[in-house]
């Protein structure tokens, strides 16, 4: 099972000191805290992709290879890449570029992402987000598998002989989750191609979870990827820990009673009731995510979100070195103990090529006299 963190890069105003870090700030701190990631010994590190104001990862494949030139085994994936308003020859491209300059240590998750406005910035209409979505992965999918493409569709111009370049490393693309909060279509989706679906699990409750991931599983069986418990499930999720519970939750409130995505709405201890978000000490946050379990089943990778709401950077990495050296231990070693048996590990580079290199070969055709 792999454990990371993911950001969606929002520049806020910290509630308990008025200041708002400068976009320069937030990028650098970015880059910060995924060194942070690899240092405490979590596995991967996503980035969210945003173009307006009051966020900064606009250019995500820029920030991930960045930060592959100064780490050495934590994988690089998004939180979500736009699959919506982004060219798939464009994504196909860059992410294929990123595959080779990072040996192999990325992936990435698409999405419809939750701005609205982004959808006129890059000529769609987002009454098409579904169809969109669906079209696009359609296309993306055999730009990395097919050398050559011919292709024709509803929403771009259509492809006479295409090649993307680079091509995969080892010709191997790099491994898709289909992220979503609510869209059984995308689900779907996931299922279809064998894909991974990741469960965005901060804003709704554990029961909405439960029947996406359900419904993803199911269908992954339907289409003979493998039974429903071989499905691979990622979830997000939101924690603040301190030693003492009081002084987390003491701590992180005006954040949260101030904070662009949740609130001026339900009070921390609803929110806290009501969805995964944990404010607490290390132990609780554990007992918490081992619970994420009994309602999706086993899973392949948990990414938590720490680096929002105006929080200082020296917050942060504090957050960080609790996650890696008291709560991810607990959790690789309670979560392997309770896995059954033949749920697949998380997947990497490296297990897809040795999946890719065991099937066997096509039958050769023998000449009939």
């Amino acid at each position: 099972m792999q454990f990371g963190i993911f950001t969606v890069g929002d520049v806020t105003t910290d509630p308990t000191t008025g200041r708002t870090p400068t976009e320069h700030e937030r990028i650098k701190a970015t880059i910060a805290i995924a060194k942070k990631a690899e240092e405490v010994g979590l596995d991967v590190f996503a980035t969210g992709e945003h173009h307006n104001p009051p966020f900064v990862p606009s250019a995500p494949t820029t920030t991930l290879a960045y930060i592959a030139a100064q780490t050495e085994r934590l994988i690089l994936s998004t939180a979500t890449t736009l699959i919506t308003t982004t060219d798939p020859v464009r994504i196909a491209e860059d992410y294929a570029t990123l595959q080779h300059l990072s040996d192999g240590r990325n992936d990435l998750m698409l999405g419809r992402g939750n701005t609205g406005p982004v959808y006129p910035w890059f000529g769609k209409d987002i009454r098409q987000g579904i169809p969109l979505a669906v079209e696009n992965y359609a296309l993306l999918h055999r730009l990395w598998r097919e050398d050559v493409v011919d292709w024709q569709g509803k929403f771009r111009t259509p492809l006479q002989g295409f090649t993307a370049t680079p091509r995969p490393l080892d010709g191997v693309p790099p491994f898709v989750w289909h992220g979503s909060i609510r869209s059984p279509e995308i689900a779907e989706q996931a299922a279809y191609y064998g894909d991974g679906y990741f469960a965005n699990h901060i804003f709704w409750p554990a029961s909405h979870t439960e029947q996406m991931v359900g419904f993803y599983r199911k269908r992954f069986e339907h289409y003979g990827h493998g039974t429903a418990d071989q499905a691979i499930v990622g979830l997000g999720g939101q924690v603040f820990m301190r030693k003492n519970s009081q002084d987390a939750v003491r701590e992180f409130r005006p954040y949260f009673d101030n904070a662009p995505v949740y609130g001026h709405g339900p009070s921390m201890e609803d929110f806290t009731r009501e969805t995964p978000l944990t404010v607490g000490s290390p132990q609780q946050v554990i007992e918490r995510t081992l619970g994420f379990r009994d309602y999706v089943g086993d899973y392949q990778r948990q990414l938590f979100l720490m680096d929002h709401a105006g929080l200082p950077l020296k917050t942060v990495l504090e957050q960080l070195d609790i996650l890696g050296e008291e709560v991810v231990p607990v959790l690789r070693r309670e979560f392997a103990a309770l896995r059954a048996p033949g749920v697949p590990d998380a997947p990497t580079h490296a297990s897809l090529v040795a999946a890719r290199d065991a099937e066997p070969a096509p039958a050769e055709v023998q000449e009939v006299s």
